[in-house]
């Protein structure tokens, strides 16, 4: 059995200790979601098992053909190669031998008479053969196409950050490495690309750890959960639904072990405060006790309260309207005819394709831009909070506590009053930690201070723009909490599926042709109602398609494909009919008919693909 094991990995950064004695296993064909707060170093372990850094102490084993590949947040690629070299930049035969197949069919497509090309063509089909990269070269178009990378012909460097990222994740997919590290894979994926990663992770032979703040992709994927917290590894079996519940029972624990702690520490500060002589060594050895207590009880985050409990400001039942609000730049009209009537407790996400003008709205709602046409009336008890992408005013010099008492000493919350370090421990911010200054913390708990400071001013109108980038999962939490107990309205720009499913009850639809549509359901519903419309669609289509004209042969590839065809038609016949048998069997079992029913439809839906091709195959076949 092929596995990755870590063995007592310590890591400090400068003042900060990462990873202290953390150890654990990633054994054949897991499926590792790997969760921790932002700072915890979740990227920085990515680091270490890829081998782009190096741990202080400890090792990590594994084989000596245990092949691992890395695809990191912001991916680095050669500017200067083609999409399909970038994809194809591998030492593994199998990839060298497709990349060169690749390069000279696209050669001989330019220049189909070459007697020179048609040569070339045949030794690099003989090459396949022997490589037996047939199947992988398939496969690695699927996932090409799947992830909507069309132009290999492209150069990288002419391609946006998104795209760059979709040709990175193709290039670690099609490599099929034994542990495969993804970094927030799903960004800039739309939503077809992401169901279609999903099950091609679930089938996926090797292991795989990911880094995503995307709680439905963990829930789907994941077969276990490691959560980074204090340096230690804690690891829970199963996906992110199961992980919440094992964690919640984990810190019932730890906080019942930490009420007994802290009742010892008590005892024992009173004891130094009698100021007892450290003469003896027993007196030494009750200090020492005392220090590693006063430390254990001084890290311990108050986790069970994680609810901001803030009050907002009085708002009035004038809030915002937007009348006939258009907007475009240069030829491009974004939106037209936008009409919105925000009230006290209204609940809205934005969304729609990059491009459709989602954050360029948000700003026109916060009159940071003017529309083209219409009018944007804000009522006079109003008070925003704009949580935009990029943080404004930060000053990287500034401490922490520093930074958030700016906007107040102390804030009214539904308990009482808290003062700025308490808030600050509340949005998962040590009390140690409260004198680092800014430029020491990581992009991910920058955003989340920034946050802070946001709803120390006690808005009533919160306006979020992608307020999942960069947020951990823990905190998106915090957050998700304080939306639903905010008394104020709530608009966020918003791909996060989960996120939105849980703070917008209705939704403003930007859409391509400019047009918009405001809909009354959650957005996971609205997304699979898109994908039926969708396929109704495409099925008037299939007649409508014009005749292929007629080619005088199949290619080598077809030959090969039209041999197999067959055999494969039967085997999924075949699978169908093991599979109603199955169904037959299952008597009360609501579960098991529910994995079948899902089995039945997919296996029906290949084989009516499998006879389409064979009858488009066969028109070729001599």
């Amino acid at each position: 059995m092929k596995q990755l094991t870590a063995e007592n990995i310590e890591k400090t950064y400068g003042e900060k200790t990462l990873f202290r004695d953390l150890s654990f296993v990633v054994s054949e064909n897991e499926k590792i979601g790997l969760i921790g707060i932002n700072g915890t170093g979740k990227s920085s372990l990515m680091h270490l098992i890829a081998g782009i850094d190096g741990a202080d102490s400890g090792s990590f084993k594994h084989p000596n053909d245990y092949r691992i590949q890395y695809l990191p947040q912001e991916p680095d690629l050669a500017e200067e190669l083609t999409v399909l070299n970038a994809v194809f930049e591998s030492n593994a035969p199998v990839i060298q031998q497709m990349r060169e197949y690749e390069e000279i069919m696209d050669e001989y497509e330019k220049n189909p008479q070459s007697d020179e090309l048609q040569q070339r063509v045949l030794k690099a089909q003989e090459g396949m053969d022997k490589a037996d990269a047939w199947d992988a070269n398939s496969q690695a178009k699927i996932i090409l196409s799947k992830l909507g990378v069309q132009d290999i012909g492209a150069v990288v460097g002419t391609l946006s950050g998104g795209q760059k990222k979709r040709v990175a994740l193709a290039k670690v997919l099609i490599e099929t490495p034994d542990l495969l590290l993804l970094d927030e894979p799903t960004n800039h994926l739309d939503y077809e690309a992401i169901i279609w990663l999903e099950e091609f992770l679930r089938k996926y032979s090797g292991s795989v750890i990911i880094v995503s703040h995307d709680r439905y992709f963990l829930d789907q994927v994941s077969t276990r959960m490691i959560e980074i917290d204090q340096g230690r590894a804690f690891s829970y079996k199963g996906n992110y639904q199961s992980f919440i519940e094992a964690k919640a029972l984990r810190e019932e624990e730890e906080q019942q072990s930490m009420q007994k702690m802290k009742s010892l520490y008590r005892n024992e500060l009173a004891w130094m405060r009698k100021g007892a002589k450290a003469r003896t060594t027993k007196q030494k050895a009750r200090i020492q006790r005392f220090e590693n207590i006063e430390q254990e009880v001084g890290s311990n985050t108050n986790k069970d309260q994680l609810s901001l409990g803030m009050t907002s400001s009085r708002l009035g039942k004038s809030v915002i309207e937007l009348q006939n609000i258009s907007k475009g730049f240069k030829e491009k009209t974004l939106f037209q005819e936008v009409n919105l009537l925000v009230q006290r407790t209204s609940r809205i996400g934005i969304i729609g394709k990059n491009g459709t003008g989602k954050s360029t709205l948000l700003n026109i709602i916060a009159k940071r831009l003017e529309p083209d046409e219409g009018t944007v009336e804000i009522g006079q008890t109003v008070k925003l909070a704009y949580f935009s992408q990029e943080i404004i005013g930060m000053d990287g010099s500034q401490r922490m506590i520093e930074y958030i008492r700016e906007g107040a000493e102390v804030i009214q919350t539904e308990e009482g009053s808290a003062s700025a370090a308490q808030m600050l421990e509340r949005f998962l911010f040590p009390l140690s930690t409260h004198g680092t200054p800014i430029y020491k913390l990581s992009g991910g708990e920058k955003r989340r201070l920034y946050l802070l400071r946001l709803l120390m001013d006690r808005p009533n109108v919160l306006l979020l723009d992608e307020p999942t980038n960069d947020l951990d999962t823990e905190t998106l939490t915090v957050l998700e909490q304080f939306i639903e107990e905010f008394q104020g309205a709530v608009i966020t720009v918003s791909h996060d599926r989960y996120f939105l499913d849980k703070v917008a009850e209705h939704l403003l639809v930007l859409k391509a042709d400019s047009k918009v549509e405001i809909v009354q359901m959650d957005y996971s519903s609205y997304l699979q109602r898109e994908m039926e419309n969708i396929k109704l669609k495409a099925e008037p289509l299939k007649t409508e398609v014009k005749e292929p004209q007629k080619k005088k042969k199949l290619s080598y590839l077809e030959k090969k494909e039209w041999e197999e065809i067959e055999n494969k038609i039967a085997q999924a016949e075949e699978k169908i009919a093991l599979l109603d048998q199955e169904m037959q069997t299952i008597g009360s079992d609501f579960d098991k008919a529910e994995r079948i029913m899902s089995e039945q439809q997919k296996a029906n839906e290949e084989l009516e693909q499998l006879i389409e091709r064979w009858d488009y195959l066969s028109e070729f076949a001599e």
